[in-house]
């Protein structure tokens, strides 16, 4: 009891103790997994290291950092990389059509948006490999389809012809990540302010007209919120090219920037190069959201 009295008048809880210890953990874990291997990262990327340790490790300065610049396939990477991208400005338009048709009276819209949002939520790894079967070339559902039509199945080898390896990749991107937008603009559209609609109706707007200057600037701030993320995971985009393909897919179309970095540092073990890579990639996204940030001043409305 007098400990519990000095703690008190120290301003020492036993739910003060309990709540750092909780918030302790994840920093912790920050701490061990991000802070120091980002460190190492920086250091790294500045010496020359064979494998995973430093033994034999020289310092050389930014000619890691060079040698990734003069490399023809990191540039091959990135091209390859925006292509996927695609799929991000894809998903927006058809994750806000459809959240605008199912905000309206139609039966059974909570269960399309469940349907719509699993997914989501499924393995990246177990979804990549169910569209691996269903492009599989001699006995895929696709392909068996094109050949009820009367096409050759051998014409579409959907996984070893660079033309169709990344909009099958884009398509498998569309169908995975629509029903997070789906749920974010449902939400927004239920928080438009109905008197606006009515005033627009008494000025004789049309539907199209009120969802133009009404809808769209009043739902801004999710559709940003979406693009920024979006972005961000397209030039992080790995486990799809790499599972379908681990050899990079039909000259190397498959791969990203971070398949890149992989394969410097897991495949040749030139860990300097693969750091020099990853320290590119995020000056890259912060260059590319601070970018969005400024721009959003222009479209992104949050006054309700």
């Amino acid at each position: 009891m007098y400990l519990d009295k000095v703690h008190k008048k120290k301003g020492v809880t036993k739910e003060g103790v309990a709540g750092f210890f909780m918030s302790f953990i994840p920093v912790l874990g920050f701490l061990i997994f991000g802070l120091i291997p980002m460190l190492l990262a920086i250091i790294m990327a500045f010496m020359n290291i064979r494998g995973f340790n430093f033994n034999g490790a020289t310092w050389v300065g930014f000619n890691n950092f060079i040698e990734v610049l003069h490399d023809d396939m990191f540039w091959q990477s990135i091209v390859n990389t925006l292509y996927m991208s695609v799929s991000t400005f894809i998903n927006i338009a058809l994750s806000l059509i459809i959240a605008f048709l199912l905000s309206k009276n139609i039966k059974g819209k909570k269960v399309f948006r469940t349907i719509y949002f699993v997914p989501y939520v499924c393995s990246v790894a177990a979804i990549t490999l169910m569209w691996t079967w269903i492009f599989n070339t001699r006995f895929g559902v696709v392909n068996n389809i094109l050949k009820s039509w009367g096409m050759d199945p051998q014409d579409f080898d959907w996984f070893n012809d660079e033309d169709l390896f990344i909009p099958v990749l884009i398509l498998m991107g569309v169908w995975s990540g629509t029903g997070y937008g789906i749920i974010l603009y449902s939400a927004a559209l239920t928080n438009v302010n109905s008197a606006l609609y009515e005033a627009a109706k008494v000025d004789g707007a049309n539907s199209f007209k009120s969802f133009l200057h009404i809808t769209l600037p009043a739902i801004s701030p999710t559709t940003f919120y979406l693009l920024i993320m979006g972005i961000i995971g397209a030039l992080q985009e790995f486990a799809r090219p790499q599972i379908i393909s681990s050899s990079g897919g039909p000259n190397n179309v498959g791969v990203t920037v971070v398949f890149y970095l992989y394969r410097r540092g897991f495949t040749y073990f030139e860990m300097g190069p693969a750091s020099a890579t990853a320290w590119l990639l995020a000056l890259a996204i912060v260059f590319v959201t601070i970018i969005n940030f400024v721009v959003s001043k222009l479209w992104v409305n949050y006054d309700n």
